[in-house]
């Protein structure tokens, strides 16, 4: 485990609760291609507050974070509010998901590159990924990570998942009104073929 990554989360998660932030917006807009069954992975999931979406969705999901404050909270909202949901402290550069478990893997705000050929792995055949992330193409008032190490280059998370069929994609970039849509994000909901 990366104790000073966990260090970092936690602080950052010490005065948050569950419950507190909205979906993401690639789940809260295409939750409509979500299966009414199955097994879900929430990763990175933070706050929980998509794990939280598709416990309520019908699904059984595991949420990992390396955040174990933020863990402890989720997993005794769960339990207090009837959700099956197994939340784990885990560093997942440590301890990665295995082959073929999921029906559905979310992600949203995290990247690591090295970790996309593993995710694809984890989902069975015909399961789905909703990926959400910065990019680098900004408008003035971004947010996300000032490193740009942490923001995808213009297209690129469509190369990162190229063995998915694509769903949906969705990156505006500075195309039009920049005050209005989709900005300084990527999300992609993919499939892999059965």
């Amino acid at each position: 485990m990366d104790k000073q990554a966990q260090n970092k989360w936690n602080n950052i998660y010490a005065e948050v609760g569950i419950g507190q932030h909205s979906n993401s917006k690639v789940i809260e807009e295409n939750c409509h291609l979500l299966p009414s069954q199955g097994r879900a992975l929430d990763l990175a999931c933070g706050t929980g507050s998509d794990a939280v979406f598709l416990a309520k969705h019908g699904l059984s999901v595991d949420a990992w974070d390396i955040s174990d404050t933020v863990i402890e909270k989720l997993s005794l909202y769960a339990l207090d509010n009837g959700l099956p949901i197994s939340a784990e402290a885990r560093d997942i550069n440590v301890q990665p998901p295995g082959k073929n478990l999921y029906d559905v893997i979310a992600v949203a705000h995290y990247l690591e590159r090295d970790l996309m050929p593993v995710l694809i792995q984890s989902l069975k055949p015909g399961g789905l990924i909703f990926y959400q992330t910065f990019s680098k193409v900004v408008t003035p008032s971004y947010s996300g990570p000032k490193n740009p190490a942490f923001r995808l280059d213009e297209n690129e998370l469509l190369d990162l998942f190229s063995d998915l069929q694509i769903v949906v994609y969705r990156e505006e970039g500075l195309l039009g009104d920049i005050q209005h849509g989709f900005r300084n994000e990527v999300m992609f909901v993919g499939q892999k073929k059965i």
